[in-house]
């Protein structure tokens, strides 16, 4: 996914396409997953995951760079917390769906199922059409509702609704270096790209701990610890669409730092080896508002795309699923190497106070950097004036 998401990426926009590479993207999931079901050896299963990964990172990429464009501006984060609760539900019953099927039909039956729901999501895709082929037909599915009629001159008219249209992006030849460079030139595209960084960490760094804590502190088994998970994943089944709606309506910076705000003090609670029902409710708050914050974080991803010349969605959403899925990637080893050298008490301590401190990171960067006009920049602007 590390590899592929950048040329991914930079193909979407420079030839602005959306439906080709999600059909594609499909295609090779579904190849990846018949090769993993009938893989006669394990050269055959690494290459089967190659392209599991490679098709991911299309759906991931392309899928949220359609979602924006397709979408008036504001609405743009309740859509996104809508698509986050596709994720989240999708991990919450993945495994036991898993299990049960492995349970019944054996080994192929977890691939079978795989391969009929891509399969549906296929037929999905090829009834996709994209903006810039409905634009051709006098319908911008963008579009944004007004009501006022002395607007007429700025409005289109279709099936008797008046729409003001919204500005189409510009879809430029920029090379990767153009991209980086004006992605790094902006303050704003650099704090929102270190907080997913952050986030990517911090969701994953408790991953391979959680579980010997859990039996180490109140000795429960596999069974019960993922009952813990459970109690974890749930609440993100509702934070995603909620901070989406809210987004839209308050701004993208307030609700982002409200997220973080109100999960650092869950964080510091789940030290505590008190009674299991603490923990589990610190825990699952923790959850629910730290889930909270990629919906706001992918508006102002999709805003950042509005604001610089030559950035599209595709290119700055590519950027989310990199940092992302490099934070995934180090957010494991990191705790892992702290719980093996700290040891359980002293080791999870330091997991969640390095979380709390990430945090930090995150809620001084939204901070000073978030939106057209940062929470910082109002608050001096405000001071400036009752002086």
């Amino acid at each position: 996914m590390a590899i592929f998401t950048i040329p991914i990426a930079m193909f979407s926009e420079r030839y602005n396409m959306r439906r080709a590479p999600l059909l594609l993207g499909l295609i090779l999931l579904l190849g990846s997953q018949v090769m993993m079901m009938e893989a006669p050896n394990y050269a055959v299963m690494c290459v089967s995951r190659v392209l599991q990964g490679f098709g991911s990172t299309m759906v991931w990429v392309v899928g949220l760079a359609l979602l924006c464009e397709s979408t008036p501006e504001h609405y743009i984060g309740k859509q996104l917390g809508l698509s986050m609760v596709g994720f989240s539900v999708g991990f919450l019953a993945g495994p036991p769906i898993g299990g049960a099927l492995y349970t019944r039909f054996g080994f192929r039956g977890p691939f079978i199922s795989g391969i009929i729901i891509a399969l549906v999501d296929l037929i999905g895709r090829l009834l996709v059409i994209e903006r810039k082929d409905a634009l051709r037909w006098d319908y911008d599915p963008a579009a944004v509702p007004v009501t006022r009629p002395e607007e007429d001159e700025e409005k289109s008219t279709e099936g008797g609704v008046a729409t003001l249209p919204q500005q189409e992006q510009q879809h430029s030849h920029i090379s990767l270096a153009g991209v980086i460079a004006r992605l790094f030139t902006s303050s704003r595209a650099v704090a929102v790209i270190v907080v997913t960084f952050l986030y990517g960490i911090i969701y994953s760094a408790q991953e391979p701990t959680l579980p010997l804590h859990a039996q180490i502190v109140w000795g429960l088994n596999s069974k019960q610890v993922g009952l813990v998970y459970l109690a974890g994943m749930i609440p993100t089944l509702f934070s995603g669409p909620l901070s989406g709606w809210l987004s839209d309506t308050r701004g993208v910076e307030w609700l982002s730092v409200i997220c973080i705000l109100l999960s650092i003090p869950w964080w510091g609670i789940m030290i505590i080896q008190g009674h299991l029902a603490l923990f589990i409710v610190a825990y699952a708050l923790a959850s629910f508002f730290l889930s909270g914050l990629p919906s706001p974080v992918m508006a102002e991803f999709a805003a950042v795309a509005r604001s610089i010349d030559g950035v599209g969605y595709g290119h700055v959403y590519g950027a989310f699923n990199l940092v992302y899925g490099i934070g995934t990637c180090l957010g494991p080893v990191i705790g892992g190497q702290v719980y093996a050298h700290l040891k359980d008490k002293d080791g999870w301590m330091a997991i969640n106070l390095l979380s709390v401190g990430l945090l930090s990171v995150s809620l001084l960067l939204m901070v000073c950097y978030t939106g057209e006009e940062p929470i910082l920049t109002r608050l001096m602007r405000r001071r400036l004036k009752s002086n």
